[in-house]
């Protein structure tokens, strides 16, 4: 039986942070996956990405917006989706919402429309839930404690004084860099670091 015939587009995603190594595992386990169950795949998607990027801006995400309904996803492991699991479970949620199948070769899960996929899909996004809510606590526990050793939270005063003098003379310092100033040289003018500026450059001055 060949999945082709009930499957508009087979799309089979590699993701890599480096190493070829890595990527000729993922194609072979896919390969094989791929003719034991009489599949063809349509289009090979690779990228090379740190997993901090989110689903919906990678290659991936445009990848997904094209997909319809009856189109089927391979991927080596559901870890190669993202490295968090709340992104992760956004985007099986997406598959899911559009009616794309998710495959997962080496885990064995098969993710459609049918009942057990969906309460496996809810277990999942249960987890994911679980692990936000620890993160937010363990987040709000260390600023807590912080509070209690007496350590000063947010930004130093001093800091944002010397930003605003930067805010202060913003029309100044861009006649400054037309003219060919360097960026040390307004540092130095104005007496405030490298990062001060950086962030005020980024602000103020790319926005």
């Amino acid at each position: 039986m060949t999945f082709n015939l009930f499957v508009y587009m087979v799309v089979a995603y590699l993701r890599v942070s480096t190493g070829h190594q890595v990527l000729d595992n993922q194609t072979n386990e896919i390969s094989k996956y791929a003719v034991a169950k009489g599949i063809v795949v349509d289009k090979w998607v690779t990228e090379v990405v740190s997993g901090k990027r989110k689903g919906s801006e990678r290659k991936l995400g445009a990848v997904i917006r094209k997909m319809k309904e009856g189109d089927m996803l391979i991927v080596t492991e559901i870890s190669r989706l993202s490295r968090t699991l709340m992104d992760i479970m956004s985007i099986m949620g997406l598959l899911l919402s559009k009616g794309v199948n998710l495959y997962s070769v080496k885990d064995g899960y098969s993710f459609d429309n049918s009942i057990n996929s969906k309460v496996l899909i809810f277990a999942f996004g249960l987890v994911a839930e679980i692990e936000r809510n620890l993160i937010s606590l363990r987040t709000k526990e260390a600023l807590e404690l912080r509070k209690l050793q007496g350590v000063k939270l947010g930004r130093p005063k001093d800091t944002l004084r010397k930003m605003n003098v930067l805010i202060d003379h913003k029309e100044s310092i861009k006649k400054a860099l037309e003219r060919g100033e360097t960026k040390a040289c307004i540092c130095r003018k104005y007496k405030v670091s490298f990062s001060t500026y950086s962030r005020f450059e980024k602000k103020y001055l790319n926005s």
